[in-house]
């Protein structure tokens, strides 16, 4: 876990700097967001940045999204100004955390972060056994290719990788190769030069520079372009990458995992994947068996987002009734493990008594697992007669989106389309005048 603390908060900001490095983040401190900028743009990134409300926030933030940093912030300020705290949220801050620090709260913020990449449950055989062999593998430095379908956790699993690995005190940096737009991928991943490309207004540390020593997850490489296959292939041979607009080759010391939900041995013949990639890539393979091939997993995992939601919303905790239990285990998960978060947080919001019963866990036209009733085909069927297949296809995206409160890559990963397609439909239903959910990050919140 990395922490950037930008600014100097009178003070509390080596103690919010101590709390946090004794919760094992490592702590990297900016005078103002130009000076983190620089520390971003030269590889010293971070999983998290703190941000004083007395800087500029919302030109940090928009400088982040120019530049296409992803990055959390949480705004911090002396006392509670609610004033301040719903400006910093509306400049594009995550959180708005009150000062000084408390340690409870900053170690909340601090778990926020790293809690879902560093959660591994498992009880199935079927699932132990591919954990067991992911930490027999994990002390080499061989590439590793993770399939699965999506939502099965193979970015947990990555995770898990570098933690046994000997590189573990090293950065792990991620990539979603499906979510960065082709043309600025190449720079994404290699870095660039300044006066590159329009845009370009400083030299930037591309993943593999700032992943060097570490471990570089490329997630869904399946949907990287030939183009920059070629370049990748280079890179995983020479071990040296050439930055865009650069002159001079740089070496790096990664361990590579890739990750795909689709068939990359189809891919090949089809000739949408370099064959001589794929090799490269598939040094050690591991399947992630999906959630219906794992049974004896739903329940913790489950009880585990019960908790979790819980906590997050201020709500009672509430066990799963035993009904409900049978129902989640009858229930296919499309989604997997994803949809089963989605369900349980869901759960948790409409749950009421002390126990969470089957009528809060909802599918989108009822509760889940509940047995079709007769004729139901036909029922259905005559629903959609007169609608054009462009009228159900939007009734269908925008009930999923609702279905995952907002979250667009959950949303994707259910209705099977990639977050690039999904992105476009939505922005095609708002030109013709269609409401569509907010995205998590677009709803206002405030910790006090």
């Amino acid at each position: 876990m990395r922490l950037l603390i930008i600014g100097s908060l009178d003070g509390y900001i080596s103690e919010a700097g101590k709390i946090a490095h004794a919760k094992g983040a490592r702590v990297v401190h900016a005078q103002d967001g130009e000076a983190a900028l620089d520390l971003l743009r030269s590889g010293q990134g971070g999983d998290l940045a703190m941000i004083d409300v007395k800087l500029d926030v919302a030109a940090f933030c928009s400088a982040l999204k120019a530049e296409r940093i992803n990055l959390p912030v949480v705004a911090c300020g002396i006392g509670t100004d609610a004033e301040a705290a719903v400006r910093a949220i509306r400049a594009g801050a995550k959180e708005y955390v009150p000062l000084p620090p408390d340690a409870a709260l900053i170690a909340a913020v601090l778990e926020a972060v790293a809690e879902e990449s560093k959660t591994v449950i498992v009880r199935d055989p079927a699932m132990v056994a591919t954990v067991r062999l992911a930490e027999q593998v994990a002390p080499s430095d061989a590439s590793i290719l993770l399939t699965g379908e999506s939502g099965t956790g193979k970015e947990v699993v990555a995770r898990l990788i570098h933690r046994k690995s000997r590189r573990a005190k090293a950065n792990f940096v991620s990539v979603n190769c499906a979510a960065i737009p082709e043309n600025l991928l190449e720079s994404e991943l290699f870095g660039h030069e300044k006066g590159a490309f329009t845009g370009a207004v400083a030299r930037r540390i591309g993943k593999f520079e700032e992943a060097n020593g570490g471990t570089l997850l490329l997630d869904e490489i399946s949907e990287m372009h030939p183009r920059l296959q070629a370049k990748l292939l280079r890179a995983i041979q020479e071990r040296e990458i050439d930055r865009v607009g650069g002159t001079q080759p740089v070496k790096v010391d990664i361990r590579l995992i890739a990750t795909s939900n689709r068939d990359l041995e189809e891919a090949v013949r089809k000739g949408e994947f370099r064959e001589d990639l794929y090799f490269r890539l598939n040094v050690v393979n591991l399947r992630i068996p999906p959630l219906r091939e794992r049974p004896a997993d739903i329940e913790p995992l489950a009880e585990h987002f019960a908790r979790k939601y819980a906590d997050a919303n201020g709500v009672p905790h509430r066990p799963l009734a035993a009904e409900t239990r049978a129902l989640l285990r009858r229930h296919a998960w499309r989604g997997n493990v994803r949809e089963l978060e989605n369900t349980m947080h869901r759960a948790v919001l409409l749950a009421q008594g002390d126990e969470i019963g089957p009528e809060a866990v909802m599918m989108l036209n009822g509760p889940k697992g509940s047995a079709p009733v007769a004729g139901g085909g036909a029922a259905a069927a005559g629903t959609l007669v007169g609608r054009t297949v462009a009228e159900v296809e939007r009734a269908l995206i925008l009930d999923t989106l609702q279905h995952c409160l907002g979250n667009r890559t959950h949303a994707a990963n259910i209705l099977g389309i990639s977050i690039r397609t999904l992105r476009n439909k939505l922005q095609q239903y708002r030109q013709e005048g269609v409401p569509v959910p907010p995205a998590p990050n677009e709803v206002e919140r405030v910790v006090a």
